[in-house]
């Protein structure tokens, strides 16, 4: 038995396995590019999920808090936030 017939039965073993690297890594990856290649991304998890035999609907999407525009979560930072002791006053 050659090596392609060996992968090829280890990945229609493994099919949830699979999917479920592929979803987990396309999240990252969508995280790290801050949503650049989001539909290029959310194309391959539903193949993934098609190859897996799930259900169209159930198709894991790629995570929905890489949505922020990128460099957001800088924005989100107050100058209140960088200083220490400078927040509000609290009584």
């Amino acid at each position: 038995m050659n090596m392609l017939n060996s992968a090829k039965k280890f990945a229609i073993k493994n099919k949830d396995k699979i999917a479920a690297g592929v979803d987990k890594a396309t999240d990252t990856i969508d995280k790290k590019t801050h949503g650049k290649y989001r539909d290029k991304l959310e194309k391959v998890d539903a193949a993934t999920a098609k190859f897996a035999g799930k259900p169209k609907d159930m198709a894991p999407t790629v995570a929905e808090d890489a949505t922020a525009a990128p460099g957001a979560e800088a924005a989100e930072a107050t100058v209140d936030d960088a200083k220490p002791g400078a927040g509000p006053d609290v009584d």
